[in-house]
């Protein structure tokens, strides 16, 4: 039998450890993050003509965002970025929803003074057309301002972004470009231009030696959080096409920027979204029990801040998914709610017991 001085002493170094992000992997965390973290709500005057047309539909994009820095300073560390393809530019200027604004009497707010959307490259927003105001329309500047928020916080831990490649036809909305492979490619090509390897968490560094990035996660498991400091992680948010052309040359993800949502079983699979933690319940705690990240959400389509359900919130925390993403870290201003997800300690970000 250990003597009580013998136990007071291993309590002490086990509760020392469990502080240590030394003995502290990245699937043992669990972070608040938050859905289309672009994006700046939709003017009233263009909300309430999508308001006439199709009340639900309207209702679902009532929600917008502090700036993404603002964002990160609070302590989320899991965005969304949606991009759209434009490689020449100006394929998504002047859209519609402003002179909608003006053919209903009223003056739009400022939009793209500076021209952003004439540039090649990737933009960044919502829904073309309709929801298209973002705290930056070029990917490759939010990027920017992501790296220089790492850059005057360099102790940071690892902040996941997931990514939708969007191209989406929406009745009466210009029609986006599609993504193939080569616009997938310059997906990578726009990251890599703003952040080194050494600010990076990729399917490489993971898979090590291992054949396969699969085998490395469920034999070798996450490294620590004080390795990964400083670092970002991405993620294809996307569905079997598009997550095929982009694994296309690139077999387990070798030389590729993004991790993508690949089901277990395949040499890919190491990050999977599930996103109705009430449903999948069982799903995700099974995936996480094998050393899966997982993502979850906690409300969608702004049903459970209309509500105040906290429903899917508890369970996405029962459940261990390491990424918990919101529309509402803080409640809405948008329409009467006190609705927020946080955890009970007042941050964003915690280690699972």
């Amino acid at each position: 039998m250990l003597k009580a001085s013998t136990s007071i002493y291993l309590l002490i170094v086990f509760s020392f450890l469990a502080c240590d992000n030394t003995y502290i992997r990245l699937n043992n965390v669990q972070v608040i993050g938050s859905h289309n973290s672009y994006k700046i709500p939709i003017e009233k005057p263009l909300f309430n003509y999508l308001l006439s047309l199709d009340s639900t539909k309207a209702k679902a994009l009532q929600y917008g965002h502090v700036s993404l820095v603002e964002q990160l300073n609070l302590g989320l560390r899991n965005l969304e970025l949606d991009v759209f393809h434009d490689p020449l530019g100006g394929h998504f200027s002047n859209p519609k929803g402003l002179e909608i604004v003006k053919k209903m009497g009223s003056e739009p707010l400022k939009f793209d003074e500076d021209r952003k959307l004439k540039q090649p490259g990737l933009k960044m927003f919502h829904v073309q057309d309709i929801d298209f105001r973002s705290h930056h329309l070029l990917f490759k500047e939010g990027l920017e301002a992501l790296k220089n928020w790492s850059e005057a916080n360099p102790n940071h831990s690892p902040v996941f972004i997931l990514i939708n490649a969007k191209d989406q036809k929406v009745a009466g909305t210009r029609e986006p470009l599609t993504f193939t492979k080569a616009a997938l490619d310059s997906i990578d090509i726009e990251i890599k231009s703003v952040f080194s390897d050494k600010k990076l968490i990729t399917p490489d560094l993971m898979r090590s030696d291992f054949e396969t990035l699969e085998a490395a996660i469920l034999t070798k498991g996450w490294p620590s959080l004080k390795t990964l400091k400083g670092r970002f992680l991405f993620v294809l948010d996307e569905k079997e096409d598009k997550i095929n052309s982009y694994l296309e040359g690139h077999p387990s993800l070798k030389n590729r920027v993004l991790f993508v949502n690949s089901k277990e079983g395949n040499p890919e699979a190491a990050f999977r979204i599930v996103n109705n933690p009430v449903n999948d319940f069982d799903y995700i705690k099974d995936l996480v029990s094998k050393g899966y990240l997982v993502r979850t959400r906690a409300d969608a389509d702004t049903k459970e801040a209309r509500t105040n359900s906290y429903e899917k919130f508890e369970k996405a925390k029962a459940s261990g998914a390491q990424v918990i993403s919101t529309d509402y870290y803080v409640p809405s201003t948008l329409f009467e709610s006190q609705y927020k997800v946080i955890f009970e300690d007042g941050t964003y970000e915690k280690i699972k017991k």
